[in-house]
């Protein structure tokens, strides 16, 4: 029922209508999946930690699997500052006494707590209301000592030996949070101070996880340009490694752990920022995200179409079709000529299309094809999607043995010559073309030889 008197802008209500309908195919994907989260002590610290913990939340009540991982670096650093005690690093790993060992274990603690009871929020008015939400927290990582390195013994640092798959998998399929931190256990019952991202990633890889997601400070990955890289190989790392290590170990830090996870059977890998509020819903729920997504999974796709990707065809070619850009398709032509069609595909949606047509030809004609409809969707037509798609369909005709492309447009006759297209007549054309000729439309005519 609503009771605040203001009403939202029409709008803004479309705005949300539009978003809410296009998150849908992400809400259903994701359910039953199983994500590791990990956020350092930075984020913990930030003033949108509270939103982050609130996205969480959503994320758990549409069924989502997670295991949620924390640092604990600056809250750390604050307690040894408070007791006067110094713990150098060396190659931007904390060298753990036992002495400091105390204040490790009391700043773990305190987070574990602070996001406890964040997580147990359910106050009216607040986006937590009538949530309930389990968190579990254990002893489900097993370490052993990081050991001594170019001579430096690194005491009670330690590394991931193995985390407790099957536990963790029983606490989740119960609809409870586990809640891990950046320490471990021994055999013997000492405890090692852990880095977050390897147990973020060690967990990520046993538990055979969906996806990784890291929330840091930047946005994501940046070229040299300060572009931010949507979409990352993992074969491409090492270059961004190299840029990072020395001015932001943290990041140079994630993407490893991010090469590891994706080289180790993890599909997707997120870094997104900790400071923008609703990066996390942005980058799960929408098409672009937020952030940089490391995979090596076949994101975006060019292929032949099928009998489902009619509906999207025909979103994408009718505005175009009513421009009068396109010539007019039924569905039932589009259902009859869909094998000819191919198109570019991302999570569902169609972001670009063309068909390839053979033209009949005679015996003292050479083996000709047509290139039709080609199409991009407004919001990509930046990108290189059409070029893509075209030159999926010039391979496809060489492969059939096409040799003579031809195409007819009335409005994008400079792109085709970009494209390696020449000027041609109606009368260049196969003469079982020439008769379908619509000289109403006057179409340019063009050709390229494979």
């Amino acid at each position: 029922m609503h009771t605040n008197s203001s009403e939202p802008s029409q709008s803004t209500t479309l705005q949300y209508v539009h978003w809410f309908r296009h998150s849908a195919p992400y809400i259903n994907a994701h359910r039953n999946k199983t994500f590791v989260i990990m956020f350092d002590g930075e984020a913990v610290q930030h003033d949108n930690f509270q939103h982050i913990i609130h996205d969480i939340a959503l994320l758990h009540s549409l069924g989502i699997h997670l295991i949620l991982v924390h640092g604990a670096r600056p809250q750390i650093n604050h307690n040894l500052h408070s007791s006067g005690i110094e713990t150098p690093f060396h190659q931007h790993r904390r060298i753990t006494t036992r002495e400091s060992l105390s204040c490790v274990m009391n700043a773990v603690g305190s987070i574990r707590l602070q996001i406890e009871a964040l997580l147990s929020m359910g106050l009216a008015n607040s986006p937590m209301y009538g949530a309930r939400i389990d968190v579990i927290s254990g002893n489900f990582v097993t370490a052993k000592p990081y050991g001594i390195h170019a001579g430096i013994d690194f005491q009670l640092t330690g590394e991931v030996r193995t985390v407790d798959s099957a536990a963790i998998q029983r606490h989740l399929k119960n609809h409870n949070i586990v809640l891990l931190g950046p320490t471990g256990y021994s055999n013997t019952g000492e405890v090692f101070n852990l880095v977050a991202e390897e147990v973020a990633t060690r967990s990520a890889i046993l538990l055979q996880a969906d996806k990784l997601i890291f929330l840091g400070k930047p946005h994501g990955v940046v070229n040299a340009n300060g572009e931010l890289q949507r979409e990352i190989a993992p074969h491409q790392l090492d270059q961004y490694i190299t840029q990072y290590q020395d001015s932001h170990p943290d990041i140079a830090l994630q993407l490893r752990s991010a090469k590891s996870a994706s080289q180790q059977g993890v599909n997707r890998v997120h870094l997104i920022s900790y400071a923008y509020d609703g990066a996390l819903l942005e980058e799960l729920f929408t098409r672009d995200g937020s952030g940089t997504m490391v995979t090596d999974a076949r994101y975006e796709q060019v292929r032949t179409a099928n009998i489902q990707d009619v509906g999207g065809l025909m979103n994408l070619l009718r505005p175009l079709e009513a421009e009068g850009i396109l010539v007019y398709r039924s569905r039932e032509r589009l259902e009859s000529e869909i094998e000819q069609f191919s198109v570019i595909e991302r999570d569902g949606m169609i972001l670009a299309c063309a068909a390839l047509y053979p033209i009949p030809s005679s015996a003292d004609e050479i083996r000709c094809a047509e290139i039709a409809c080609v199409a991009v969707d407004p919001t990509y037509r930046k990108s290189n999607r059409g070029s893509q798609i075209l030159h999926y369909l010039e391979q496809k005709a060489e492969r059939a043995g096409i040799q003579q492309l031809f195409v007819l447009t009335t409005r994008t006759a400079h792109w085709f010559v970009e494209h390696g297209f020449e000027p041609a007549s109606v009368d260049d054309l196969p003469n079982a073309r020439q008769a379908l000729y619509n000289y109403q439309r006057n179409s340019l005519v063009f050709k390229k030889s494979l």
